[in-house]
């Protein structure tokens, strides 16, 4: 008997702004934890962005974040995305936990992950997200 792995739920990006990245949440990736919890963010890089000599298309990073007054977040690492969508490896940042303050770029990545309900989709892909972001960076 064959058996199939379980369906992946789809990707649900939600733009979060733009500035020398286009930022998006996967609320698909939205899990919580006490009073708020870990969501992935992907950063999408301008066209034709080089390093090594490989073409990217940006990056990931798994955030946890606190829905409370304090508004905690700790970015836990980043992995690389060139073109194409090959991802990796992914490297831990340690730098210490920090407040969101307004205005700021895991501000906005806060108040989307505790406020998922409010959030139209912008892009169910990945090669969406990349699209979507690259005309938000070009206006």
């Amino acid at each position: 008997m064959l058996l199939s792995a379980p369906a992946q739920e789809p990707q649900r990006f939600v733009y979060l702004g733009a500035g020398r990245f286009a930022r998006y949440a996967d609320l698909s990736t939205l899990t919580p934890e006490g009073n708020g919890g870990r969501i992935r963010v992907f950063q999408v890089v301008e066209p034709d962005f080089r390093a090594a000599g490989a073409a990217y298309w940006g990056g990931w990073s798994w955030w946890r974040f606190d829905c409370g007054p304090d508004g905690q977040v700790d970015r836990l690492d980043f992995a690389s995305v060139r073109e194409g969508g090959a991802e990796g490896p992914a490297t831990p940042d340690d730098a210490p936990p920090f407040k969101a303050v307004e205005g700021g770029d895991a501000f906005e990545m806060v108040v989307a992950a505790c406020n998922p309900q409010n959030y139209d989709i912008d892009a169910s892909t990945l090669e969406e997200a990349v699209r979507h972001g690259r005309e938000q960076l070009a206006l």
